[in-house]
């Protein structure tokens, strides 16, 4: 399963990115904030479990499902210059990561990489 997660700045980015790799996304089980996992659903019509949104405890529920070994990979487009009102709980899953070794992807980039890694290996899961 891969997580899916996007700051409302980075929404359109995500969309897009999803819409690059939409035959790796369409093969994948997919677990998602509220909105994010909504967008992705409606616009590109990729099945999505939607989670509450992150600021309702959202990432909370990504990294326990982290910490219980159903997520293979999170990418998480966040801005990292707006304050978030829910910063604890993003610097809790980016932490419940790190115990799990569990690939994060903040950006574009590190998540272009991640999406290449699982295509090389044959998907994520």
């Amino acid at each position: 399963m891969i997580a899916v997660i996007a700051h409302d700045q980075r929404k359109p980015e995500m969309l897009e990115f999803v819409r690059r790799h939409l035959a790796f996304f369409q093969k994948q089980s997919l677990v998602a904030t509220g909105h994010t996992g909504k967008m992705i659903q409606e616009i590109l019509g990729v099945p999505v479990e939607c989670v509450v949104h992150g600021p309702d405890g959202g990432d909370l529920i990504i990294g326990g499902r982290v910490a219980e070994g159903k997520v293979e990979a999170v990418l998480f487009f966040r801005d990292p210059l707006t304050a978030q009102p829910h910063e604890p709980d993003v610097t809790a899953l980016m932490r419940v990561c790190d115990v799990h070794r569990i690939p994060l992807a903040t950006n574009l980039g590190t998540a272009e990489a991640v999406v290449e890694m699982f295509e090389r290996q044959g998907g994520a899961g």
